[in-house]
Parts: C-alpha cells; structure tokens; sequence
C-alpha cells in the first residue's frame, strides 16, 4: 500500500509505550566518519554490544549501506560474539545512523490491529545539508515491516518532526519542549503553533493530551530533544534529569522542567509520579560540552540499555532505572566515545511494536 496524508484518527490509532513488547528494533550501522571525526574506531564495537544485548531479546533490523558494509559488519559482530539468526540486514544508503530521527514512528490501529507507519519528513533537525538517503529510510523501513505508510501534512507541507522529539506512555500522553518544535532556531515548520502540533498529534499517534516541557540540554545538536531529559517509564511515572550544581548552564532549564511536570497531568488529569535522574559531570572532547544524559537509555523486550559515563553517578541512574525496571535486565553501555556523535542509546534505535491480532 502506499503512502497516504489521509487522517487516521477514525481509526482508532495508538502510539505504544516503548515498554510493551517489541517485533524489533531498527539500527543502522555506523560509517559516516565525521560524525565522530577523529573517533570513529571504538564506535561499530559499542553497536556491537547493543546489537548482542538487543538480538538476545527480539529481532534487530540492521540497515547497512551496501554488501561492502554488510560483510565489515558482520566481521565485527562475529568477533564480538554479536551475530546470529536473530540480526536481520538490510542494504540501503543512509547518511547518518540516528534511526530514532530518520525513521518513521511505528503506531498500531486499535480497531484492526494493523500496524501502521507515520512517516515524518526528515530535513536533518532543520541543521545539515546530506540527508536525502536518511529521509527515504521510513518508508523502507514502513514497506518491509508490512505497515500502511502516513504521512502527516499540515497545510500545503508534509510535517517535519523526529522521533527524539517525542515520548508517549501510550494511554494517550506525549511529552516534547517548546525549544525543539516552537523556537525559531533550527526551526522545522514554521508555519506550525502548539495547537497545530497538538493536533497532528491527536490525528497520527492518538494523542488526548501534550505536556509541553521547556527546553532540552546543553550541547544537544538537535536544538531541545525531550529524549534526553525526560522520559515515561509508566503510564503516570517519568523520569527527568536535574543537575545539581547551580553553576552549571543545565541547572536551571531542568528545574524549569520538573516545575511544568509537577504542575501537569495525565489524559485521565491525574498528576504524574516524578522520579529524578541525576546528570553526569560535564562530558567535553575538544573543547566542546556534549549532551551527556542518561535519560537517553532504551527500553527493549527483556533489558533497558543505559548510557553511561565512567562517571560516579553511573551507579545511581543504574539503580533508578533498576528499581522502576525489576522485569528486566539494566544494562550500562559505556559512551564516552559514542557521544562525540551528538547521541546515545535512544536517538540510534527504533521500535518495532509488536501486533498482538
């Protein structure tokens, strides 16, 4: 079936909590080396483990560029003990490997079942000029897994919009902030207000209700991806970084963050259980401040996959996510090389929700 602009709201669709179960999740694998300039060598090892992590659990659709990249791959998932029946490849060209924002949002038709593709444009967070193979990959990615293909449209343009963007508990809550989706820097539609993101919302993803947080963190390339602050962990529980230092330029954009949380409510206007992640100390490569957060961790079928920092409150978000994750195994993946490229755990995936028919 092809793509179709047409409203799906009728039908009842719902965007999943990315804690119910999973067919797969989608990665790419790495190769554009300026992402990472000067670091690249550790980064296909890093995939590796979260490829051997995720494929104990559930499918893993891996996208690589071509048959040349495919066989490097696979080199390195043997070596890492990575590679099984469970590792799925697909070749298609992508210019960069942050799925989570290039591929479609997978929701489900309540009514029939049917899994169904919202396929977002993607311009490269309104900030990069190589994007055109990044762009075709939810539709591919829509085809294969056999799901009508959506595209949102508002006025006379198709919707831009991310992934990293948005995170729902899927009874009908979303999170994003104003920095990413109102402010006029980076800038993805500007024709859209609030209230017409609230409805492409409500129309594609089955969404009652938009708790519109303030700003993301510093160093974040995407210029305010809530994947990086704030996070459902239940249907009426987040967790949200704070930064403890005073001094720090995080300090303040996160209290602000957690008094709109405190002030919100879920679909049914119940307010939310808040839990508070802590942030790592400062993570610099070259002069430069890196969105590190552990609020970028991943959720799959049997394990939650956290990023981490050789940092002394590695162990204390571990123990969060341990404690509101008892049925799975949480798992650190070091990133202080992975960073570098501006993303972690949750921007790099994409869930695949399983239909249950």
């Amino acid at each position: 079936m092809g793509p179709r602009s047409a409203n799906p709201a009728a039908s009842g669709s719902r965007m999943p909590a990315e804690w119910e179960p999973h067919d797969a999740t989608w990665l790419a694998w790495p190769h554009y080396r300026d992402d990472w300039p000067g670091k690249f060598e550790p980064i296909p090892w890093v995939y590796a483990e979260i490829i051997r992590r995720l494929a104990r659990n559930e499918r893993v659709e891996l996208i690589v560029d071509d048959r040349a990249s495919e066989k490097r791959a696979k080199k390195v998932l043997d070596r890492a003990n990575a590679l099984s029946e469970n590792v799925r490849f697909h070749r298609w060209p992508t210019n960069r490997v942050w799925t989570r924002d290039s591929g479609c949002t997978f929701v489900v038709s309540v009514p029939t079942k049917n899994l169904l593709a919202v396929k977002w444009r993607f311009n490269a967070w309104a900030k990069y000029s190589n994007y055109k193979n990044d762009e075709k990959i939810g539709s591919l990615m829509a085809k294969t897994a056999n799901a009508s293909e959506l595209q949102p449209e508002f006025g006379r343009h198709r919707v831009v919009l991310e992934g990293g963007s948005i995170d729902a508990n899927g009874c009908g809550t979303l999170l994003t902030t104003e920095e990413c989706l109102l402010s006029k820097t980076q800038q993805r539609n500007p024709s859209m207000r609030r209230k017409d993101y609230e409805k492409v919302f409500a129309n594609y993803l089955g969404i009652q209700n938009v708790i519109w947080l303030d700003s993301g963190i510093t160093g974040d390339d995407t210029h305010g991806h809530v994947d990086d602050i704030t996070r459902f962990v239940a249907p009426d529980t987040v967790v949200t970084a704070v930064e403890t230092n005073p001094d720090d330029p995080n300090y303040d954009p996160l209290r602000e963050n957690i008094r709109r949380l405190r002030a919100a409510s879920d679909q049914n206007g119940k307010p939310l259980a808040i839990i508070e992640l802590p942030m790592p100390a400062p993570v610099i490569f070259e002069g430069r401040r890196l969105p590190a957060s552990y609020a970028n961790f991943y959720i799959a079928n049997g394990v939650v996959l956290v990023p981490v920092f050789n940092d002394p409150n590695d162990r204390f978000a571990l123990d969060i996510l341990a404690d509101l994750f008892p049925d799975r195994d949480i798992i650190g993946i070091y990133s202080g090389d992975l960073i570098w490229g501006f993303g972690a755990m949750h921007c790099m995936t994409q869930q695949q929700p399983r239909v249950e028919r």
